[in-house]
């Protein structure tokens, strides 16, 4: 299905992007205009974009159902700072409540209940429920047009950050499968990066060989996925087959089965293995099976007969 965005309304254009764009980590902002009224809103356009100097974007976008701006946007204009409160899953539904269009000189703080604790350089208060926070200074606002929907960046250098102390652990880094921050989709749509959901890639120490360099009866095996693959291929050196590694499975599964059906049961094994990142140990399980290797048990097999 080819989507043409140019023949699409903004309402149109946000569907199809809040569901393809995702998920978003979401800003929960909290600003002050130049009265010292605060305000606090949600946005998920946003992210870190830059750690020297350290910035974050995010974008209160221009209505797309009547144009008009959000109360942020005017704040940040008038007094340039803000904090922007991380969103963890105990306080999604009140961060909700706060995306609601309250009108102007509502304290969005008492609506959805949460708690005000003062920054520690910055005008605008913090959110004490959230579980880190980022004291921003509003660097540039760059404007994306003038209609409904449309951006407009509020460029944000970090001047210092705040995290909850149980979240770190004994060496005082961040326990990330403890932060448990939510991101929105498309519609009402929400995810939830908890310890069920978050899993662990390992980059390459090196360039890896890639998937252009695997063995063909690898590369082009009967249930290898593109991850089994891209795991294999991330390997510096084409391994080779170590005569003495010894594994009871392999024998097992070549001495009861064989042709394709043994090649499909030696991938599946192989598997299992990956998905425990053991990967020299599955590239040795799948090198069991290489044309080579068939040919020379096939001689053994033979001259034992």
């Amino acid at each position: 299905m080819l989507i043409d965005c140019h023949t699409l309304s903004p309402s149109q254009k946000q569907y199809w992007l809040q569901h393809l764009v995702g998920p978003r980590p979401i800003c929960f902002a909290s600003t002050v205009d130049k009265a010292g009224n605060v305000n606090l809103s949600p946005f998920s356009f946003f992210n870190l974009f830059s750690v020297e100097s350290p910035i974050v974007i995010f974008s209160p976008s221009r209505r797309v159902r009547d144009n008009t701006t959000k109360h942020t946007l005017q704040n940040v204009i008038e007094v340039p700072e803000v904090v922007i409160n991380m969103v963890a899953y105990d306080m999604v539904q009140q961060v909700s409540l706060a995306s609601s269009d309250y009108e102007k000189g509502v304290d969005e703080f008492m609506k959805a209940g949460f708690t005000k604790e003062r920054a520690a350089i910055v005008r605008p208060p913090m959110v004490r429920e959230s579980p880190a926070q980022l004291e921003c200074e509003v660097m540039e606002i760059k404007s994306l047009g003038n209609k409904g929907g449309a951006g407009q960046l509020v460029i944000c250098e970090v001047l210092c950050a705040h995290i909850k102390e149980h979240l770190l652990d004994a060496d005082k880094l961040i326990n990330a499968k403890q932060l448990d921050l939510v991101a929105r989709m498309g519609d009402n749509l929400y995810c939830r990066a908890n310890e069920e959901s978050i899993f662990e890639v390992k980059k390459p120490a090196r360039p890896g060989i890639g998937i252009d360099s695997l063995p063909a009866h690898i590369r082009f095996g009967r249930v290898l996925t593109g991850n089994h693959l891209g795991q294999l291929a991330a390997v510096p050196v084409l391994p080779e087959r170590d005569p003495n590694y010894k594994n009871e499975m392999i024998e097992a599964l070549h001495c009861f089965f064989g042709g394709t059906e043994r090649q499909k049961r030696v991938e599946d094994y192989a598997i299992s293995l990956l998905e425990k990142n053991k990967v020299t140990e599955a590239w040795q399980v799948l090198l069991s099976i290489s044309p080579k290797n068939e040919h020379d048990r096939n001689t053994r097999q033979h001259t034992n007969i």
